[in-house]
């Protein structure tokens, strides 16, 4: 005998086009025009200062940096579908989704300019500090939802993962772990096309990466990355779920990293400008703009002036980073909940050596 024993479907969904036109069937009922305008600030802010901090780095004044132009729509959405007793779970480009939750601007730059200090999570923000390592976060997300559940808070978790971090073991992991534990946390895959210089095609044979949730017994779904309102609804509905039912969820958002991995990386090594003009209209920036102007929201002297209002924010948040006197005592505070006796032996050798206060004022 054969028969079927398991079928999935995965859907995509878009609310907002390319052309900045609006499917009134999907549209959300909590979205009005002020917040479509808070939405397109938001992500005009986190691009100001992606091209800020690329020019720092340029400019030797950070040590390295992970655009994310092009993405800006995923990240800024899913930071607004966030509850107050939501917790997030970031890999190591979601500055977008920082500046979305209020996180200090200039923490923000003084993470890319190399000092730990930066991640010192303040009070009123729920997350973990970033991660570099490629889906280790993951099972964190896991821990935490459980935690979530086990607690009772009412919260869920929001934990992010690159289209390349799908294949690393520590993805199967968690929402393995999800799916057997019910806990309430949602996975945003952001499937930007390259997990850094191998692409989406050539990591995996799967047709969809959302489907991947399916063999930890959880639904996946796809959402147009670049479409704010599309992924604010997806991500809300995701997280209202996970809150009151204790429902995992996988949601792929479909993105495009315009930009270079980091800056340690050259694109034009390994792909084509025609590779990336497909995605140059479908800019999630360019698409709310065309929305708010067909309202008459918004205008070029509107334009100019929000420019000039976030560089000044940006740039006074620069100044604060650039005045940053590191403690070197932090490099023995913060590597154990408690000091072993090795530690506490070298913490004392330094405090001896003459060199100790000369790097304390320099």
């Amino acid at each position: 005998m054969i028969k079927n024993v398991f079928e999935g479907t995965v859907a995509y969904s878009q609310v907002m086009d390319e052309n900045g036109k609006i499917d009134e069937q999907l549209f959300p009922k909590d979205v009005d025009d002020s917040m479509i305008l808070e939405m397109y600030k938001k992500m005009a802010f986190a691009r100001a200062l992606d091209a800020k901090i690329l020019s720092l780095q340029r400019q030797g004044r950070a040590v390295t940096y992970a655009p994310m132009v092009g993405q800006e729509a995923t990240q800024v959405g899913a930071a607004m579908a966030m509850g107050p007793k939501d917790f997030l779970v970031p890999n190591f480009r979601q500055h977008g989704v920082f500046l979305a939750m209020g996180f200090p601007l200039e923490d923000i730059i003084l993470g890319w300019r190399g000092y730990e200090e930066s991640q010192k999570i303040p009070k009123d923000i729920r997350t973990l500090p970033i991660a570099v390592p490629v889906s280790t976060q993951m099972p964190h997300g896991a821990g935490v939802a459980y935690a979530q559940k086990y607690l009772k808070t009412g919260g869920a978790v929001l934990a992010w993962v690159g289209d390349g971090g799908t294949s690393e073991g520590d993805f199967y992991e968690a929402i393995n772990f999800a799916g057997a534990k019910k806990v309430p946390m949602v996975t945003i895959i952001e499937n930007n096309g390259w997990a850094i210089s191998v692409p989406r095609g050539e990591q995996t044979g799967a047709q969809t990466l959302a489907q991947k949730a399916f063999a930890a017994g959880i639904s996946g779904m796809q959402v147009d990355g670049n479409d704010v309102i599309g992924v604010y609804k997806a991500v809300k509905e995701a997280l209202e779920a996970a809150r009151s039912n204790n429902v995992p969820c996988v949601i792929e958002c479909l993105t495009y990293r315009m930009s270079m991995h980091t800056t340690a990386d050259d694109p034009g090594k390994y792909r084509l400008e025609s590779d990336v003009a497909p995605w140059l209209p479908r800019d999630p920036i360019l698409r709310v703009r065309k929305y708010l102007e067909s309202k008459g929201l918004w205008d070029g002297a509107k334009e100019a002036a929000l420019g000039e209002e976030q560089l000044k924010r940006i740039n006074a948040a620069v100044e604060v980073a650039e005045q940053f006197k590191p403690d070197p005592k932090g490099m023995f505070d913060n590597v154990y909940s408690f000091m072993p006796e090795i530690l506490q032996e070298e913490l004392d050798a330094a405090l001896a050596a003459n060199w100790w206060q000369q790097a304390k004022e320099e």
